[in-house]
């Protein structure tokens, strides 16, 4: 969640000779974000999407904070809460996920041998993929749901799924299922 935009924030200011945050204040955005339960391996991240935000708001125009320190940790408290909402909605899928995985399947030893081909090449993709692709074939929402419902634009569930499907057609040619 946090890599994407704060590796361009490190793109957009690598040529700037001047961090918006000091030492003193990068390291109370790391404290910030640890307490509030941002695995150490995405630290880097938090403290770029803190720069990232504070350049953002310097280049619209808006005044710099008053106290950037205390604005940093707030910031770096809401990066916090997002990383644990996005990690909960992950985590509420994949159980969705499971209970559908559990529903008995039409009998017929053809329709078993599919059934099981598409739960194992499902299994095997990343869960963003996966997830778009039960909501769009399981449940059968339309792109424009998915996306509001993910808060991802509708070109990202589209790709998504088009990924998805070209890799479960792929395993599915290649188990000889179809």
């Amino acid at each position: 969640m946090l890599r994407g935009r704060a590796r361009r924030a490190r793109e957009a200011h690598a040529g700037t000779g001047d961090d918006p945050l000091d030492a003193a204040q990068e390291r109370r955005v790391r404290a910030v974000l640890a307490l509030g339960g941002v695995p150490q391996a995405d630290l880097p991240d938090g403290v770029q999407q803190v720069r990232l935000r504070l350049l953002e708001r310097a280049a619209s125009g808006r005044e710099a904070p008053r106290d950037v320190s205390a604005w940093a940790a707030v910031v770096a408290s809401n990066l916090a809460m997002d990383w644990h909402r996005a990690k909960r909605r992950q985590e509420r899928l994949g159980e969705r996920l499971a209970a559908l995985r559990q529903l008995e399947h039409p009998s017929g030893e053809d329709t078993s041998v599919l059934s099981l081909a598409v739960a194992q090449g499902l299994d095997e993709l990343p869960d963003a993929q996966r997830q778009v692709v039960v909501l769009r074939f399981y449940a059968d929402l339309p792109v424009r749901s998915i996306a509001e419902q993910l808060g991802v634009p509708e070109g990202t569930v589209k790709s998504r799924l088009h990924t998805a499907v070209r890799a479960l057609r792929a395993r599915l040619h290649e188990d000889e299922v179809v």
